[in-house]
């Protein structure tokens, strides 16, 4: 059984230093409820904080809250990681080539770096449009005390996107991490329910407590029938609001049978018809002038 902590979390606003000790301190909690794999809301080195646009000013001291990949903080974790033998999801402002990115360094129970992914869908209707957005997703082979599982991530809007959990999955992900930091009501819950179902998947989603957010961290085991055909929930587990970490537990050689018997996934996919998918073109429904290609 492979056993991922949502750590559910409020941030100490935008405070690097303070988010760093509170991290430290759930994932020991994590670590004391035998996971394997700790995973943070979206952005957490600075708390989902972005700036008065408003202010002069205000933008460049946000940007000198983004962090080198080499630098203390990732340093940290990876340390912590290696202390605690077990991986991390570890998300932060990340010191970019234009601008900052928001981004999710997978760091393994040695504390190498596997990846770092930056938000592809940034929102870009909204603040995030100061952000320098990610190219592609990302996928390795994370080797856990129970055995070796790959893994790729999205950032929050990005499962908005049925394309980003599809792409991972033919990338041969079976576990994908998602830091959130938004409101998980019911359609989005759902809608992380059919990403999950749709390939095959596990899902794990954190999200900031209330008053943050909602908290209502969740995660998905991807196996949608038994072995006798029947439907079954795919949850396995749901958090409540409040600050916890809360452990998904996710039985993989099931979900691995269950891939190799179902019909989902890429066997039957017919390629040649989705061209419209890939077109470099922004269209109705609907338009916006904001959009980045």
């Amino acid at each position: 059984m492979l056993r991922v902590a949502l750590l559910q979390m409020n941030p100490c606003g935008n405070d690097v230093r303070a988010n760093l000790e509170k991290g430290e301190q759930f994932c020991r909690r994590a670590s004391e409820l035998g996971a394997d794999i700790a995973l943070f809301p979206e952005m957490w080195s600075v708390g989902y904080s972005f700036f008065d646009a408003n202010e002069q000013g205000a933008r460049e001291r946000w940007s000198e809250k983004a962090i080198a990949r080499d630098g203390e903080f990732v340093q940290h974790f990876q340390n912590l990681a290696r202390e605690l033998n077990i991986a991390i999801g570890l998300t932060y402002l990340e010191r970019g080539d234009t601008a900052p990115r928001n981004v999710l360094s997978l760091l393994d129970r040695r504390g190498e770096i596997l990846f770092t992914y930056a938000k592809v869908h940034t929102c870009d209707f909204d603040m995030e449009r100061a952000l320098e957005g990610g190219k592609e997703f990302f996928v390795a082979d994370l080797e856990t005390q129970h055995g070796t599982v790959r893994v790729g991530a999205m950032i929050c809007f990005d499962r908005e996107f049925p394309e980003s959990a599809r792409v991972l999955m033919l990338q041969g992900a079976e576990l994908i991490l998602v830091p959130n930091a938004c409101e998980m009501e019911l359609n989005r819950l759902a809608q992380l329910r059919a990403r999950a179902f749709e390939n095959m998947c596990a899902v794990a989603l954190t999200n900031y407590a209330a008053p943050r957010d909602n908290g209502h961290s969740i995660a998905f085991d991807g196996i949608a029938f038994d072995a006798q055909g029947s439907s079954r929930d795919m949850c396995l587990v749901q958090a409540d609001a409040r600050e916890a970490v809360f452990i998904a537990e996710l039985d993989l050689e099931k979900l691995r049978a269950y891939r190799a018997a179902e019909v989902w996934g890429s066997a039957f996919r017919k390629p040649h018809a989705y061209a419209d998918l890939t077109a470099q073109r922004t269209e109705a429904p609907p338009t916006r002038t904001t959009t980045r290609e």
